[in-house]
C-alpha cells in the first residue's frame, strides 16, 4: 500500500479507498477533508485512472492550487497538470470557451465582474429615463443574479406572472425590461458575468445532448469540495455530468453552510443520499485543529440547530484554556481590549502577528479595531476590502487590455475612450451608444466605420475617434507575438496612462503608480509561472481569465506577518492559533436581518460555529454594552450565542452587567414603601444560561467585576490626585499609550497633568478621572 495512505486515520482511509459509485464525506471542522480529497485523487491516478478523466471542483483558486501541489508531490507534476481542477467558475469558463460558438459567443468573451455589471445596469437605467432611487442598480444586479442562479432566464421571467407581479408590487414594473436589455447588451459586448458562467453551462448541457455526452465521457470521476455551498445551478451541472458513471464524491459539512445569501442551498448536501442510489456515507469526526475546549464549545452551539446531519466531532488534542468572554463598555473599549490582549500574548509567548485573527460579522466593525491596533503599532491587513484588481488605476489598465482581446466590450471602451483625456466627451459617447443600438452594432464598429454611420459629430471629433481605433488595433497586432507583460508595459506607456498618473504628485498618485508597477510585476510572475503549465503561453487572454476569476484571498501580499482582520464569511477554510470574535451582540451577531425565520437564525448559528472553529489554541469572544451604528450610540445586549455555549467551556472575564435605568418619575408619588419590603442583594457571578429570573427584582441588579481592588492596592494604576505624580514621570494611559508628564497644576480634586503622549499628542488630564500607571 502506498506510503502516503499511512498518514490517514481509519475513517479518512476508508473514504480514500472507496473507488466507484456515489459517496458523501461528511467532514467536521478541522477533520482533514482537503487531505482526503487530495489523497483520493492521487489514489485514483495510482489505480490507473487517467487524470484527464478526473474533475475536481473547489470554491477558491487557493484551495485548487494547494491540492494540485500536494497531488504533484505524490504522482509527479507532469501528470498532475492534466487534472481538470479548479473553482466551478474557472472550470466552466474553460468549457464555455471551448464550446462558445454553439451559444453564439466569441471564444475570447470577456468576464464581467460585479463592478462592470453595476456600471452597465446603471447606464441602462439612465438610458431608460428611470428613477434611480426606485431602480437602484445594486438591487437590480442582485435580483438578476438571483434569477440566473435559479435558472430564470429572460424568457422564463416573462412566462412567470408571479415574478412580474412581485416586481410591480415593489414599484419596479420595468424590471423584466432591464433584465432583457442587460442580457442583450452583455451578449452584444461578447461578455458573460459570473452568474452566466453557470447559467450558460446549464444551457450548453441542456440544449446540446452531444456536448453533455462528451463531458460525461470525459469526467468519469467527479469530486466536489464544500458541497454544502453549492447553489441550484451548480447542483444541476454536477448532477448532469455525473449521471452516466455516477462516480461522484462530495465532501462537506452542513454545519458550515453559510452562503444562503449567495444562493447556496443546504438541501443539496442534506438530500444527497436521495439523489443517488446506494450512496456510501463516510464521517470524518476527529478534529486535528482545535483544543478540546474549543471543539466541545462549538459542538454545544451547533447542537441547538434542528436541521443537521448526524455527526459527533471530537479531538485527541489537549484540553486547552477556556474560551474567554469579555465585556466592554463601548466598541472603542472593545478595540483597545483586543489590541492589548494581542500585544500581551505576543510579548509573553514571543508570537508573530500572523498567529492572530480578528473576525467580525460586518466590515463596518473594523474601524474601532483598526484604531486600537494602530495605536499599539500592531501591523494588520484587512481581507475583503477593495480587491487589488478593483482599484481604479488597475481597472483602467485592464480595460485597455480587455479591448485588445474583445473590442466589442462596451464597458471597457466607455471606461478608457477618454482616459487619459483625448477630447471625446460624454455627449459624443451618448451619440455612439444611440447609433450602436440603432444599427445593432458594437460601439467599436460604429467608431471604425464612423463615416458611414448616423453619428452627428464634427470632423475633429471623428479624427479623435479614428485615432483611438487605430491605437487599439496597433495593440491587437502587437498582441499576436508579445506576452502579456511586454504588451501591458507598452500599453501603459503609449496610451498616456503612466504620464497621467505621474502628473499627480499626491500620496494617492504615488500609490497609484506603485500599484501599476505591482500589476506589471504580477504579469511577469504570471508569464514565468505559465511556462510550467501544459499548453499555456503566458498570453493576454490567459492572464485576463486568471484575473477575472481571482479573489482577494488568492493574492499573496508578500509581507505575511500581520494580524488578519476579516468577516467570518471570508475566514471559512482558514485557521489561526488565536482568534478574536468581536461584536457578539443581539442584532449584530446574530444579524437583525437574519432572525425572521428559523432557517435564517440557524444559518447565523452555523456562521458562529465557523468562526469558533477557526481557532487552534485560544478563542476570545467580546461584546460591547454600547456601539456606534450609523453615527448613533446604540445600547447593546450580549448575543444569544454566548448563552448557548455550555458554561463549563467559558471563562467570563467580566460578568454581564444589567444597568438600572434611572426612572424619570419619583418613587414618592406611589406612596410610602416599607424599607424591608424591597431588597437588592449583591449580584452573583454572571450566568449566561437562559431561564427566568429567580426574583423579579433581580433584573435591576448591577454586577461588579469580581477582581476589582481598592485604590490603595492597585499599583499606582489609580486616580493620582494625591500628588504622588511628578514632572518628568513616564506614565501609561489605557487610551493614549505611553507619555511624559510636562506640567502639574491645581490641587486636590482639581489637580491636572499636562502629558505628552508618543502617539496621542499632548493632553491635559484631570487626575481624579485619569487612570494612569507610573512607569518611571
Amino acid at each position: 500500500m502506498e506510503t502516503y495512505l499511512n498518514q490517514l486515520n481509519e475513517a479518512q482511509k476508508e473514504a480514500v479507498l472507496q473507488q466507484d459509485g456515489p459517496m458523501i464525506v461528511i467532514a467536521g471542522a478541522g477533520s482533514g477533508k482537503t487531505r482526503v480529497l487530495t489523497y483520493r485523487i492521487a489514489y485514483l491516478m495510482n489505480q490507473g485512472v487517467d487524470p484527464f478523466n478526473i474533475l475536481s471542483l473547489t470554491f477558491t483558486n487557493k484551495a485548487a492550487r494547494e491540492m494540485k501541489e500536494r497531488i504533484a508531490q505524490i504522482v509527479g507534476s507532469s501528470e498532475a497538470k492534466n487534472l481538470w481542477m479548479g473553482t466551478f467558475h474557472s472550470v466552466f469558463a474553460k468549457i464555455l470557451r471551448i464550446e462558445s460558438d454553439r451559444l453564439g459567443y466569441p471564444n475570447n468573451f470577456t468576464i464581467y465582474d460585479t463592478q462592470d455589471s453595476d456600471r452597465l445596469i446603471a447606464s441602462i437605467i439612465k438610458e431608460m429615463n428611470l428613477d434611480k432611487d426606485v431602480y437602484k442598480y445594486k438591487q437590480i444586479r442582485s435580483r438578476i443574479s438571483s434569477y440566473k442562479n435559479n435558472l430564470i432566464t429572460v424568457k422564463a421571467y416573462f412566462q412567470n406572472p408571479e415574478l412580474i407581479e412581485a416586481d410591480a408590487m415593489a414599484r419596479r414594473p420595468l424590471m423584466g425590461d432591464i433584465y432583457k436589455t442587460y442580457v442583450d447588451r452583455c451578449f452584444k459586448a461578447g461578455a458573460m458575468d459570473f452568474d452566466d458562467l453557470l447559467l450558460k453551462t446549464n444551457e450548453l448541457l441542456t440544449r446540446f445532448p452531444e456536448v453533455l455526452a462528451k463531458y460525461q465521457n470525459r469526467f468519469k470521476y467527479i469530486l466536489v469540495d464544500e458541497y454544502q455551498d453549492t447553489n441550484h445551478s451548480q447542483y444541476l451541472i454536477v448532477r448532469a455530468l455525473s449521471d452516466k458513471f455516477q462516480n461522484i464524491c462530495v465532501v462537506g459539512d452542513d454545519a458550515q453552510s453559510i452562503y444562503a445569501f449567495r444562493g447556496a442551498n443546504i438541501n443539496n448536501i442534506l438530500n444527497f443520499q436521495k439523489d443517488y442510489d446506494d450512496v456510501k456515507v463516510f464521517r470524518l469526526e476527529q478534529n486535528y485543529r482545535s483544543t478540546k475546549n474549543i471543539v466541545n464549545a462549538a459542538n454545544s452551539i451547533i447542537d441547538k440547530n434542528q436541521t443537521k446531519l448526524d455527526k459527533i466531532v471530537w479531538t485527541a488534542n489537549d484540553e486547552g484554556t477556556k474560551i474567554q468572554v469579555h465585556r466592554s463598555l463601548t466598541d472603542a473599549d472593545e478595540g483597545r481590549y483586543v489590541a492589548n490582549s494581542i500585544f500581551e500574548n505576543k510579548m509573553n509567548n514571543q508570537l508573530p502577528n500572523s498567529d492572530f485573527a480578528i473576525l467580525y460579522r460586518t466590515n463596518a466593525q473594523s474601524r474601532s479595531i483598526e484604531d486600537a491596533l494602530r495605536k499599539r503599532d500592531i501591523p494588520y491587513r484587512i481581507y475583503g476590502g477593495l480587491s487589488f484588481y478593483q482599484r481604479k488605476e488597475i481597472k483602467d489598465v485592464l480595460s485597455y487590455l480587455r479591448l485588445v482581446i474583445n473590442p466589442a466590450d462596451e464597458e471597457a471602451l466607455k471606461r478608457v475612450i477618454n482616459f487619459p483625456a483625448r477630447g471625446i466627451g460624454q455627449t459624443t459617447i451618448d451619440k455612439l451608444i444611440v447609433a450602436a443600438n440603432a444599427e445593432d452594432k458594437t460601439m467599436f464598429e460604429v467608431m471604425k466605420n464612423i463615416d458611414s454611420m448616423p453619428v452627428n459629430v464634427n470632423s475633429g471629433t471623428k479624427t479623435k475617434l479614428q485615432n483611438f481605433v487605430t491605437l487599439i488595433e496597433s495593440y491587437q497586432v502587437m498582441n499576436q507575438k508579445a506576452d502579456v507583460f511586454e504588451l501591458a508595459e507598452h500599453v501603459t506607456r503609449t496610451s498616456g496612462l503612466i504620464k497621467e498618473f505621474n502628473k499627480d504628485g499626491t500620496p494617492e498618485g504615488v500609490t497609484r503608480m506603485e500599484n501599476i508597477e505591482e500589476l506589471l510585476n504580477g504579469m511577469k510572475d504570471f508569464v514565468e509561472g505559465q511556462k510550467e503549465v501544459a499548453d499555456a503561453t503566458g498570453s493576454l487572454a490567459e492572464f485576463l481569465e486568471d484575473v477575472a476569476l481571482a479573489t482577494d484571498l488568492d493574492q499573496d501580499k508578500g509581507d505575511s506577518d500581520h494580524v488578519a482582520l476579516m468577516t467570518i464569511h471570508l475566514a471559512k477554510g482558514l485557521e489561526f492559533p488565536y482568534v478574536y470574535i468581536v461584536g457578539l451582540e443581539e442584532d449584530l451577531f446574530p444579524s437583525a436581518m437574519s432572525m425572521n425565520t428559523r432557517s435564517e437564525l440557524e444559518e447565523e448559528r452555523r456562521l458562529f460555529y465557523v468562526a469558533l472553529t477557526r481557532a487552534e489554541k485560544q478563542a476570545y469572544l467580546t461584546y460591547a454594552l454600547s456601539r456606534y451604528r450609523w453615527g448613533k450610540l446604540i445600547d447593546s445586549e450580549p448575543s444569544r450565542f454566548i448563552e448557548e455555549i455550555d458554561e463549563q467551556y467559558l471563562d467570563i472575564v467580566t460578568p454581564i452587567e444589567e444597568r438600572r435605568i434611572n426612572p424619570m418619575l419619583s418613587a414618592d408619588i406611589f406612596g410610602d414603601v416599607e424599607p424591608n419590603k424591597v431588597r437588592f442583594k449583591p449580584a452573583k457571578q454572571a450566568n449566561f444560561k437562559k431561564g427566568k429570573p429567580k426574583k423579579e427584582q433581580e433584573k435591576f441588579q448591577v454586577s461588579t467585576p469580581k477582581n476589582l481592588k481598592p485604590v490603595s492596592e492597585s499599583n499606582g494604576k489609580a486616580n493620582l490626585f494625591d500628588n504622588n505624580l511628578a514632572v518628568g514621570n513616564m506614565v501609561k494611559h489605557l487610551r493614549f499609550g505611553t507619555g511624559e508628564v510636562l506640567k502639574i497644576e491645581g490641587s486636590g480634586a482639581d489637580t491636572k497633568a499636562e502629558i505628552k503622549f508618543q502617539h496621542g499628542g499632548t493632553k491635559k488630564l484631570l487626575l481624579r478621572f485619569a487612570k494612569l500607571e507610573v512607569l518611571s
